[in-house]
């Protein structure tokens, strides 16, 4: 049923391929019409009746060589001279036909043509010239007439419809050969195709929780921050059910610093590390952004910050972390831009100031979310996850292979990382790839719900639950290396 739900389009256009061919089929093949005509073949007997069962005994087995006979030149010759066809026996014999049914004296003639009016004056002349060549090869030596008498019963007529091509049965040959094609088709491709489409191809490589799945939206690429959406909107609850997750994946480390990461560029490991902070910002976390992807980074442009400051500034000495944090947005979201691009990021990155770095940071803010460079181009993630309580890895729908994602994941324990989960991003909306949660919009009361728990007011009549708001330190405090004035702003 998967394959079907992913693939109907491919086996929904094979159908109506096979339709169109069986159709054209049918328009282009040339018209054919079948005359027939029906013999009868008896013995002259007047004896008694067992005289007479023998006879007609005889005269069945004997119906079998007058049908043999039937595409013979003895009988074919004369109805070529006849009717002036300008064929050879053997080529007349393809459109002419003589069967019998079991256990009777009846001859079936049934001849082929272009012509309707020919195909009904060749089936005669065949039947006429069939009597005659009976009656010559029956003939006694000894003179006297033939013992066996056949007449034509069924004058051929001229048939009134081609019977080929058979419409209907062309139509209904192709439907069933073009489904059949397709859903072939579809299951070959499902069994090639290994790329990552959704939750079922992702439990085929591992058994990490998934997080949470954000769904494709058209408007990402120019509006990729949840805070340019609306409140309601599926995007926006994507975001903070990943952070609800999160909290419940974190329970048991109590890690502040997370790691997001991904296999290749391009599966949205940026934005979701933004949104991610955003959204535990938005809980009520003082919450540090930290861009270490020193090798294309990119929160800064999401963010609209300056970058000639940043977290490689810091790492070499230059100037306090204090001066280069940025805040950003009314909450309390700060963030460390990855300052100017160094020639050896792999080595600042698992440095001994980088964790100390971390350190100080995890002292001062509740939440650390760092976005890393991918895991397979570089090794700067797999290092700088050995600084940090945990990783997500985002998973990019359509644009990872699964062996890439297992790679990712073996380079990760090789180094023992603890991966907190995976976030399935750029999912469909709808289809068998959708990820569980699905959202609908409450005009009313203008709250979103899901499938697996619900915001807002119940719909079963309980009462109004309210859930703490997620935290991934245990600690809510204003930073406090910072003047108090700017962390609560």
């Amino acid at each position: 049923m998967r394959v079907l739900r992913r693939y109907w389009i491919l086996i929904v256009a094979a159908t109506l391929a096979g339709l169109l061919i069986g159709a054209g089929v049918s328009v282009l093949a040339k018209p054919t019409y079948t005359a027939q005509t029906q013999l009868f073949v008896a013995i002259q007997n007047s004896g008694s009746v067992q005289e007479m069962q023998q006879g007609n005994t005889f005269s069945q087995a004997r119906v079998q060589s007058y049908v043999k006979a039937v595409n013979s030149p003895m009988v074919l010759q004369p109805v070529i001279d006849t009717l002036g066809l300008g064929v050879s026996a053997e080529q007349l014999s393809e459109s002419v036909r003589a069967t019998t049914d079991l256990n009777t004296v009846l001859i079936n003639i049934e001849v082929t043509d272009a012509s309707a009016v020919s195909s009904a004056a060749i089936a005669q002349a065949v039947a006429d010239s069939l009597v005659n060549a009976i009656e010559n090869l029956e003939q006694p030596k000894a003179g006297g007439g033939s013992p066996f008498n056949v007449s034509i019963i069924t004058p051929a007529t001229a048939p009134s419809s081609p019977t080929s091509p058979n419409t209907r049965l062309n139509l209904v040959l192709g439907l069933i050969i073009g489904a059949a094609a397709g859903f072939a088709a579809a299951v070959l491709r499902n069994r090639l195709d290994n790329k990552i489409r959704g939750e079922s191809d992702l439990r085929e490589v591992t058994d990490a929780p998934i997080l949470g799945g954000i769904s494709f939206d058209a408007d990402a690429t120019r509006k990729p921050l949840l805070t340019q959406t609306g409140p309601q909107s599926p995007r926006a609850e994507s975001f903070r059910q990943l952070r609800t997750n999160l909290q419940f994946a974190n329970v048991t480390q109590g890690a502040k610093t997370v790691l997001v990461t991904s296999s290749v560029p391009g599966e949205g490991k940026s934005t979701t590390a933004t949104n991610l902070a955003i959204a535990l910002a938005e809980a009520g976390q003082s919450v540090c952004l930290i861009d270490a992807d020193l090798r294309r980074p990119m929160v800064n442009e999401y963010l609209g910050l300056d970058r000639s400051a940043g977290l490689t500034t810091a790492l070499v000495g230059s100037a306090d972390v204090n001066e280069l944090l940025q805040p950003w947005g009314e909450g309390r979201l700060y963030v460390l831009a990855s300052g100017q691009i160094p020639p050896n990021p792999s080595e600042l990155l698992g440095s001994v100031a980088m964790k100390q770095l971390l350190e100080v940071l995890e002292d001062i803010f509740d939440s650390i979310v760092i976005d890393a460079p991918p895991l397979l181009p570089v090794t700067d993630a797999a290092v700088l996850s050995q600084h940090v309580g945990g990783v997500i890895v985002v998973v990019g729908s359509q644009k990872l292979r699964q062996q890439e994602l297992e790679k990712s994941l073996n380079a990760l324990k090789m180094v023992g990382s603890n991966i907190l989960g995976i976030v399935l991003n750029g999912l469909p909306a709808k289809g068998p790839d959708a990820y569980t949660y699905s959202y609908y919009r409450n005009d009313q009361h203008k709250s979103p719900s899901h499938v697996n728990g619900t915001s807002g007011r119940p719909t079963d009549g309980t009462a109004d639950v309210e859930f703490p708001s997620p935290q991934l330190g245990t600690s809510d405090s204003p930073p406090k290396n910072f003047p108090a004035d700017r962390i609560s702003r």
